[in-house]
């Protein structure tokens, strides 16, 4: 059986590898899948402490937060979509406001 601990190590890596995504990336697609990386490291963590002490309520709420970020990801590649309809770009620095 994997440790606990090697879980928690994976998910603080996986989390520090999507915060350095959506602080240092100018691309807004680079920025959105960060951000998934980061809600996947804190899914991995509930799973791992919700097997460690024998309780199903860790899944359940990772259930939710997939839910929740698929939900996400439509709504934000849509204002994406019309972004790239209206300034032709994706860059974060270029897009300065949502007037077209």
């Amino acid at each position: 059986m994997v440790p606990l601990h090697w879980y928690i190590i994976l998910g603080v890596l996986l989390f520090s590898i999507g915060m350095a995504g959506v602080l240092l990336r100018r691309n807004v697609l680079i920025v959105l899948l960060s951000l998934e990386l980061m809600l996947n490291s804190v899914n991995i963590n509930l799973v791992a402490f919700s097997h460690s002490f024998g309780d199903f309520r860790g899944q359940i709420i990772a259930i939710f937060v997939i839910a929740i970020t698929a939900a996400e990801v439509a709504v934000a590649l849509g204002v994406l979509v019309a972004l790239v309809r209206n300034k032709a770009t994706l860059e974060v620095d270029e897009i300065t406001t949502l007037k077209g």
